[in-house]
């Protein structure tokens, strides 16, 4: 088996009297796209920027590829920030050769490396045009490329589908897929689960601090999930209230989602005493659905929000 490309162990941070990140321990596999999830303020960047060092933990150890030093391991690193930023006067090709030389990358190999990455998505006339004259999509496709121009053996993305439209998300996930095949280790951070679901070999999420889950989707939804089916029936989500063995009724108009405490067959049983039944699907949670479960405010933590207002 091989060694994990990011090892942390103990790892917390705090900010004056706010604990950031509480003694989080992980382990990231080399070849494989690791998904970081949380809500927003749960210590998701914070961690990120421990791994490449913009941040030193006040207690615990980071490895990555094996290297605690702040040294020749981040030279194969490739960093997309949240914060995105560009040197605006610059043209594209000569930006992406200055963030290739500066990881270590031979001037005609980086040059070849930013063409095959400025034909892939769809870039191929721009190589002479300063940033400022770039659309928004387009400077995140460069900042995306400036990123991997040096062919780094790990890539770190802090929420690379934000802002981007659909058709601009599609090839961004597309390239992210391509590192893959390259053997690339690819850690990002999202919140769009659907995207978490589809792309990652193992997911993370952080809450207030501490890990929550760490698994492939199979296992979270293995461990985590609860029995739930999807239905649809004469008179639509008011029927299902009230009846035995119902905890949770998710309303999506046409159809609910809904959550047991009993066997999905016992329920079945007692809906369609009470109404005729349409469709019946017994289906494991969503990534969205675990996600909001766990990060949902309590009704007593909604009464305190609301007494501080």
């Amino acid at each position: 088996m091989t060694a994990p490309a990011i090892v942390l162990d103990g790892v917390s941070k705090r900010f004056g009297h706010t604990t950031a990140v509480d003694t989080l321990s992980l382990q990231v596999p080399e070849c494989a796209i690791y998904g970081f999830i949380g809500p927003n303020g749960s210590g998701k960047t914070t961690t990120l920027r421990m791994i490449m060092n913009i941040l030193l933990p006040d207690t615990g150890t980071i490895e990555v590829f094996g290297d605690r030093s702040t040294g020749v391991a981040r030279d194969r690193v490739g960093y997309l920030p949240e914060e995105r930023g560009l040197y605006k006067q610059m043209p594209v090709r000569r930006l992406l050769a200055y963030y290739g030389e500066l990881k270590g990358g031979k001037r005609a190999d980086v040059e070849r490396e930013a063409d095959w990455w400025l034909e892939r998505l769809g870039l191929p006339g721009v190589a002479d045009k300063k940033i400022q004259a770039l659309s928004k999509g387009m400077s995140q496709k460069v900042q995306f490329i400036a990123t991997v121009v040096s062919r780094p053996s790990l890539v770190i993305l802090d929420e690379p589908f934000s802002g981007l439209d659909p058709v601009n998300r599609d090839v961004l996930r597309d390239a992210v897929l391509e590192l893959k095949r390259r053997g690339t280790t690819i850690v990002f951070s999202t919140h769009d689960m659907a995207m978490a679901e589809m792309m990652c070999d193992r997911i993370f999420m952080i809450f207030r601090g501490r890990k929550v889950l760490d698994g492939s989707l199979d296992e979270i939804q293995s461990t985590y999930g609860h029995d739930a089916v999807q239905v649809r029936v004469q008179g639509g989500a008011e029927v299902l209230r009230g009846i035995e063995g119902v905890e949770a009724v998710e309303d999506h108009g046409n159809a609910q989602q809904v959550r047991l405490s009993c066997d999905p067959q016992v329920f079945l049983a007692r809906l369609a005493a009470r109404t005729p039944v349409q469709r019946f699907e017994i289906t494991r949670p969503s990534l969205h659905d675990i996600f909001v479960e766990i990060a949902r405010p309590s009704p007593e933590e909604d009464r305190h929000d609301a007494e501080e207002a």
